[in-house]
């Protein structure tokens, strides 16, 4: 089974947060109440080179999908 790119997760401990758990390399998750990010990756020196050019992409792409979902949510 292929996971899909991106899920919504909640939990009742943090009532505000709003996480979006990417699942492809580098995972991560991310609380969209304060743009906080949790890396689920160990990186060394030459991976967090190439990560800073692409973590702005990551949670941007990690945004859109929220925004996407919610606008489904509400069409139902």
């Amino acid at each position: 089974m292929e996971l899909p790119k991106f899920i919504l997760g909640d939990n009742t401990d943090y009532p505000d947060s709003i996480f979006v758990i990417h699942t492809d390399f580098p995972r991560f998750i991310i609380d969209l109440k304060n743009d906080e990010v949790e890396w689920l990756e160990d990186f060394d020196k030459n991976d967090e080179d190439e990560l800073a050019s692409e973590a702005e992409n990551l949670i941007q792409a990690a945004t859109d999908f929220y925004d996407r979902e919610v606008a489904r949510y509400e069409e139902e």
